[in-house]
């Protein structure tokens, strides 16, 4: 059972198709950790281009995609009083291990590693089935909103 949906993740989120890459978050635990969805399909805009006859989900969406779920977890860590702005500000030691492809289900899971206001370090991983796909750090400031 999903611990959110595509509604409250729009709620949380400023993106919208084609750039909101999160269909699912599957656990959460504020300030620690949480698990999203990604499924891939064929008529992903970006597929029209890359590659045509060999559709590949370009790497920068993958991190994208990463970086929106570790979004997801500071929104929830902050509480429903505050109204947060999620900015990346850096990527680590991306590597991408095999290529997604259209049909596949990206798994994402996204650790904590410190968090120094207004900053976030995450170690995110993204596996299609078992099998890791890519993995990075990823750094985010995360600001309130001003009225």
């Amino acid at each position: 059972m999903a611990v959110m949906e595509q509604a409250e993740i729009q709620a949380l989120l400023p993106h919208r198709y084609p750039f909101l890459l999160v269909d699912r978050v599957l656990e959460l635990e504020p300030d620690r950790r949480i698990v999203g969805i990604k499924n891939v399909t064929v008529n992903e805009p970006f597929f029209q281009g890359h590659f045509p006859g060999r559709p590949v989900m370009p790497g920068v969406l993958i991190l994208e995609a990463m970086a929106q779920v570790g979004g997801l977890l500071a929104f929830k860590s902050l509480g429903p009083a505050n109204k947060p702005v999620v900015y990346l500000t850096g990527v680590d030691g991306a590597k991408f291990r095999k290529p997604v492809v259209p049909g596949d289900r990206l798994r994402f899971e996204i650790d904590v590693l410190k968090k120094r206001s207004p900053f976030w370090k995450m170690a995110g991983k993204a596996y299609v089935e078992a099998e890791l796909v890519c993995e990075a750090e990823v750094t985010a400031m995360v600001t309130e909103e001003k009225a």
